[in-house]
């Protein structure tokens, strides 16, 4: 897919998006579209900020420290959105203002600790393992309070939701069921005392029907951007 095409996909999910709110008795403007950018190159993700794209997510960090410099003059949110190594804390920790997996707290305590104190605190969402898939990362679900809380009290962190990848559905109540645990499990979070405001949930396959689940952030890369190109 070229640039050229990329203002008609950036509206047409745009409105996706606003049915499923309104489906669900949601406002469009309570869900963020997060643009992935993982493969593409920089213009295309400035040709999709033109279009009033703020926020972009990248899974793997060499590749998201070539493109930052070439649009620093466009007014991105960065969010890091892949596994978190631990010898790449640091600079995970300095460059972006959201982590999506973070499912360890040996890592909470490095960002917490690396991030610089002239930014404001880092903004964490906790993957959660749904399905127990081996292949996909994310804390046990009887681990997650505990965590949870852990996290919370880090200084230079702000515990903000959960995220997670759920198993491939094609059935729409399927994929809806995964989406209402993690807003279940949020909720009985926030009963313990946390103020979690963020579910990460929902990409090009099932956003919709995490929407209708309540999800604020949903991740778009293939439905945005065409198919990935081998790297």
């Amino acid at each position: 897919m070229g640039p050229q095409n990329l203002p008609e996909q950036v509206a047409a999910i745009r409105a996706r998006i606003a049915q499923a709110a309104q489906a669900a008795g949601r406002s469009a403007q309570q869900v963020t579209l997060l643009a992935v950018g993982k493969t593409q190159p920089a213009a295309a993700l400035a040709a999709v900020a033109a279009c009033g794209v703020h926020d972009f997510g990248e899974s793997y960090l060499q590749e998201a420290q070539q493109k930052m410099p070439l649009l620093t003059q466009l007014p991105l949110t960065w969010h890091f959105i892949g596994r978190i190594q631990a010898n790449k804390t640091r600079p995970i920790a300095a460059q972006f203002a959201w982590v999506h997996a973070l499912d360890r707290l040996d890592i909470a305590r490095r960002l917490s600790a690396q991030r610089p104190f002239h930014a404001s605190p880092l903004n964490v969402c906790l993957q959660v393992r749904l399905g127990g898939e081996d292949s996909k990362g994310g804390v046990e679900q009887a681990a997650l309070p505990g965590l949870a809380a852990a996290v919370a009290q880090l200084p230079r962190l702000k515990l903000r939701g959960l995220m997670a990848l759920p198993p491939q559905e094609s059935a729409p109540q399927r994929q809806r069921a995964w989406f209402a645990h993690l807003r279940q499990l949020q909720q009985q979070l926030n009963s313990t005392g946390l103020a979690l405001d963020t579910l990460s949930m929902g990409m090009s396959e099932d956003f919709e029907a995490a929407i209708l689940e309540g999800a604020t952030i949903v991740r778009i890369g293939t439905a945005l951007f065409g198919p990935r190109t081998v790297q």
